[in-house]
């Protein structure tokens, strides 16, 4: 099923104090981020739009280039907004809005130090603490999963690590949340405020052995418990820059520039940002109550072990259909519901939303999703040109992590809206392929627009 432009969407209107940015039209957009910037809407607080480096520590990125200075960046714009993002993992830390009586409140799960961040975000298998929750990351070079830790490109059978069941889970033992990203140059207008930074994914990232010219990388590739293997890793290089803006319309837009540099092989890519919202803050504890719309009439069902079956599967009449506004606790427990067994499976919401090609559209990107905090009235907006989006409501997070501000994250404590291509693409030849061609660049948007 497809939203048709015919007539308004059912959920189009719907929560009068958020209505004003589901307008169509970049026209529509734009009124709703003049009244955002105003006075009233930032508790009355005028800040001058600026970015700030400060030095967050120092991280190993372990074959990739040793201990290495780690560099924080500040972002306000003149709403007061602040968002801080640093350089190991091409992390976002903290999203900061003002509420309309001045206060601040950050609505994004993070950590307070670096070492908190190395330790426990996504650490390797030989951790403890192995299967964090990625707080934050950049995902790659492949975000979600990639079943039986192996695809086929040209005829090739490419292998990866094991870290998540059977399958790879966003790129692996070390994947791009792991490394120091490099090069990192700042950009100031009126409007807005932005840092990029670069990573160089060598051929065979991720894979076992010795390289060309590198340092080993894996020396196995399955979870210490299990036999050791080995595997190729993935193939070519890949020069990747994300840069981060945030402007003065309340919008952190994430742009993601990955080329493949290798003159001859294809390879696979497919990236997102891991943050988990929690408009009420994120100390609030959970959030069952806040609401949720996604422009998507269909998922790709799971088998048990996450990976798509393959089918393109209605949400229509089950736990899934959120294209109207629904609180994420309302249905999250119907496992007798059609498709409730999915709910069984990933222990909640952990799913890929195929999204719809029309609704509501700004600066060239689709309308992904939208959350809203009914308490603080204060409202989330997803813009994307990626496929699909991963709706995941924290279904792991067990009590045994503290957060930023010294609380600790329980189930559904936060959400993601992970804007990307779909699991397992590789090996799934009716999905949107993910192949980036030699010499070719891959180019993705994602903006997320906030009001309050």
């Amino acid at each position: 099923m497809r939203m048709r432009l015919t007539r308004r969407p059912a959920w189009y209107g719907l929560r009068a104090g958020v209505a004003a940015v589901l307008m169509l039209g970049t026209g529509g957009l734009a009124a709703a981020a003049s009244a955002a910037a105003s006075p009233a809407a930032s508790g009355g607080k005028h800040c001058s739009t600026s970015i700030t480096e400060d030095n967050f520590g120092t991280a190993n990125s372990g074959p990739y280039g040793g201990d290495q200075t780690v560099k924080r960046y500040t972002m306000t714009n003149s709403n007061c907004m602040r968002v801080r993002v640093f350089t190991y993992g091409a992390t976002v830390q903290s999203i900061t809005v003002p509420a309309k009586h001045g206060q601040m409140v950050n609505v994004v799960l993070g950590f307070n130090t670096l070492s908190d961040y190395v330790n426990l975000a996504s650490p390797p298998p030989t951790s403890p603490d192995f299967g964090g929750p990625y707080f934050g990351e950049t995902i790659g070079r492949y975000a979600n999963r990639i079943g039986g830790a192996s695809f086929m490109l040209d005829g090739t059978k490419y292998t990866l690590p094991v870290n998540n069941g059977p399958n790879t889970l966003h790129g692996g033992f070390v994947g791009w949340g792991n490394r120091v990203w490099q090069d990192p140059t700042t950009s100031s207008t009126s409007n807005s405020v932005s840092v990029t930074m670069t990573l160089v994914s060598p051929n065979g990232d991720e894979g076992s052995g010795l390289l060309p010219n590198t340092k080993v990388y894996e020396a196995n590739c399955s979870i210490p418990s299990a036999p050791p293997t080995t595997c190729t890793g993935f193939p070519a290089q890949v020069t990747t820059k994300v840069t981060y803006t945030l402007d003065n319309g309340n919008r952190l837009s994430i742009h993601y520039s990955a080329h493949n540099d290798d003159p001859t092989l294809p390879t696979v890519i497919n990236l997102t940002n891991h943050s988990y919202f929690n408009l009420a803050g994120e100390d609030s504890g959970p959030a069952y109550g806040q609401e949720v719309l996604i422009n998507g009439s269909a998922i790709t069902p799971t088998d048990a072990n996450l990976i798509p079956t393959g089918e393109i599967a209605s949400v229509t009449g089950t736990p899934f259909d959120f294209q109207t506004f629904h609180t994420i606790g309302a249905r999250i427990g119907d496992a007798t519901a059609t498709l409730g067994n999915q709910l069984v499976l990933a222990h909640g919401y952990d799913h890929n939303w195929v999204l719809n090609s029309t609704g509501p559209t700004f600066a060239g990107l689709r309308l992904a999703a939208k959350a809203l905090d009914p308490a603080g009235k204060r409202s989330l907006t997803v813009w994307t040109d990626e496929p699909g989006v991963q709706f995941y409501s924290g279904n792991f997070l067990d009590g045994h992590l503290v957060g930023i501000s010294g609380h600790t994250y329980r189930q559904t404590a936060g959400y993601t809206f992970e804007t990307q291509h779909f699991p397992d693409s590789p090996n799934k030849s009716n999905f949107p392929s993910t192949v980036l061609k030699a010499g070719d660049t891959f180019n993705s948007t994602t903006i997320f627009a906030f009001s309050f």
